[in-house]
Parts: C-alpha cells; sequence; structure tokens
C-alpha cells in the first residue's frame, strides 16, 4: 500500500477541496457585498436655494445626524435660482444611485402653477420620500423702517401709504412671493414686492434694512427675532409655534384664513432603488426621533415630523392643487 506525503487518501483530498472552495463563496460574496453596500462614499443632498436661508437652518443640522447614522459624509450641495427651479432641474437629472437626493420644499409645489416651462416635474421625476419640517410663515419687519409692534398697526399704516412699504422673499414663486401676495389679497393693501435669489439674501437685506418686510419662514427667522434685529408681527397659523409662545398668530389679531406654512421635505430622482430610499426613510425617523433634532426644531419654531413615504406623496399633490388656487386667484406672476 503507498503512503501519500499528506496522509489522505486522493479521494478524500478532492472532498476536502471542493468543502474548501465551497466555504469560501460566502466569504467572497461577503466581500463583494460590503463593498457595494450602500454608502459607501459621500451623499449628496442638493438644496436648491442659497447658503443662509430657511432649507439650510433644516438641511444643516439634519445632514450632520445622518453622517453620524451613515458613517459616511451627507454633503449640502447648495444650487439656488429661479425659486428653487434650477436646483431641482439639477436634482431630477442626477444618477439615481442613492448618492444624490434633494430637499425642496413648499416652493416646489407652487412652481407648476407659476413657470410655463420646467424642466422638470416635481410629481414624475422624483420618488418622495418624507416631511423634514414645516413651520408657519411670519409677517416680519425691519424695526428701524417699520415702527409697527402688532398686525393691527401696521395694516393701518399699510392701507394709508399704499405702495410705500416693500417685502423682499426668496424669489418669484416661492412661498415667500405667494404668502405676501395671498396677504396683500385678504388685507386689500399693495405692498411692493422684491424678489431675491434665494430666502438667505431677502433676510440679510430685511436685517440691515434694504427692504421694509418679509413673509419668511419662521425656521430661518427665529435666530434674528430673539435677537431683536428684526421684529415678528404674527405667525400665519391656528395656533402659537412651539418655542414662540409671545409671539401671537394673525389669526389671534383679525385675520383667521391667513394660513401658510413653510416646509421642507426630502425626495429621490426616479429611479433610485426602493431598498435605498426604504433606508434612507428609516435613517430619516431615527434622526428626528434624537432628542438632539427635537430641540433644535422646537427651537426653529416647528415640530418633529411624521410623514413619509406615500402618505407624503399625497401631501405634496394636495398641495399642488392649493397653490394652484391661490396663483389663480391672486394674479401672482413671473415678474412681480
Amino acid at each position: 500500500m503507498s503512503l501519500h506525503h499528506d496522509g489522505a487518501h486522493p479521494g478524500r483530498r478532492k472532498l476536502l477541496a471542493a468543502a474548501g472552495a465551497a466555504l469560501a463563496l460566502p466569504f467572497v460574496g461577503g466581500a463583494r457585498a460590503q463593498g457595494s453596500a450602500w454608502p459607501n462614499r459621500p451623499v449628496s443632498f442638493i438644496v436648491p436655494f442659497p447658503a443662509g436661508g430657511g432649507t439650510d437652518a433644516f438641511a444643516r443640522p439634519l445632514t450632520a445626524v445622518l453622517t453620524r447614522s451613515l458613517g459616511r459624509q451627507v454633503i449640502i450641495d447648495n444650487r439656488g435660482g429661479a425659486g428653487g427651479t434650477v436646483g431641482a432641474g439639477i436634482a431630477a437629472k442626477a444618477a439615481p444611485d442613492g448618492y444624490t437626493f434633494f430637499m425642496g420644499a413648499v416652493h416646489h409645489t407652487i412652481a407648476p402653477s407659476m413657470y410655463p416651462k420646467l424642466d422638470y416635474s416635481i410629481e414624475n421625476d422624483f420618488i418622495p420620500m418624507g416631511l423634514i419640517s414645516s413651520v408657519p410663515q411670519v409677517v416680519v419687519v425691519n424695526p428701524q423702517r417699520v415702527a409697527a409692534t402688532d398686525l393691527k398697526s401696521f395694516l393701518e399704516y399699510a392701507r394709508k401709504n399704499p405702495g410705500k412699504l416693500n417685502y423682499a422673499s426668496a424669489g418669484n414663486g416661492t412661498s415667500h412671493h405667494l404668502a405676501g401676495e395671498l396677504f396683500k389679497l385678504q388685507t386689500k393693501t399693495f405692498i411692493t414686492h422684491i424678489p431675491y435669489r434665494g430666502a438667505g439674501p431677502a433676510l440679510q437685506d430685511l436685517i440691515t434694512g434694504q427692504v421694509d418686510v418679509m413673509f419668511d419662514g419662521l425656521g430661518s427667522s427665529a435666530a434674528h427675532i430673539k435677537s431683536g434685529r428684526i421684529r415678528a408681527l404674527g405667525t400665519a397659523s391656528q395656533k402659537r409655534a412651539p418655542g414662540f409662545a409671545d409671539l401671537p398668530t394673525c389669526a389671534e389679531q383679525g385675520l383667521p384664513s391667513y394660513q401658510v406654512a413653510t416646509w421642507y421635505g426630502l425626495w429621490a430622482p426616479k429611479g433610485t432603488p426602493r431598498e435605498i430610499v426604504e433606508r434612507m426613510e428609516a435613517e430619516m425617523q431615527k434622526a428626528f426621533a434624537t432628542p438632539e433634532l427635537q430641540a433644535m426644531w422646537n427651537g426653529l419654531g416647528a415640530e418633529t415630523p411624521n410623514l413619509y413615504g406615500e402618505a407624503y406623496g399625497r401631501f405634496v399633490n394636495s398641495e399642488i392643487k392649493r397653490w394652484a388656487e391661490v396663483v389663480k386667484s391672486s394674479g401672482a406672476k413671473l415678474d412681480g
């Protein structure tokens, strides 16, 4: 009987080799899966407005929490212009690979009624993922330019001086613009509209006294109201905002139907894999459950949201219809 150097019969050696190869396969597959697991590089949030506006106020703390939970950097890519539609168009054409998301806003449900030719469709080119925040609009004034300390005295002055006051917006067709036009319609006042390329620049000019009034989201105005740089006259909501118990609503001051909220949400380019969309939705829900974000949202006059997927999509569609009616009734135009 011959002996083999490894002490094993040739048939047994073949069996052991086959078993070893089979055992190795899961590890090879596991290595490949780990290498292709999402995310394996930085993730980008396209924010369609310049830095410093309300979108940034919510985007930055959210992306900081997501960066920690995903283990990859979540980067804000500010792409301002044309009332947020430039950035939306860029996001719609982004590769649907889970590395680009779109942080849009109420403005993008107004745009279909304001812009005759958009190079994207918020309904058809994106997957609705979830609401990020919703805060009431607030009527804010520069205290050096406007003496009024409440809505009543402001309206008295505006009605006696038609055209003398002006208001800044984040751009034609934005919620700031439509909130101003709705306010004028309901109060029978004339206030000149001055569009900017985003809420950040508009708010900065309000603070420095270049303009009189702004119908801003409470989130971006909050810190400046608290510091006294601008004065809030009332929120466009039925109830007082979280963190602003001393600030009366417009409804309390005689304008019960003046209801406008600035909200922000997340979309993915159409075609983004379902498992990635669901993972990001789950990460958003975990982020909003943290005391850190709950405290920040409260400080910005917002409540942490709970609206995702199809329910969020239905909300977006209802907003498109609502703002189409406001555009029609107010006669709002892109040229002012």
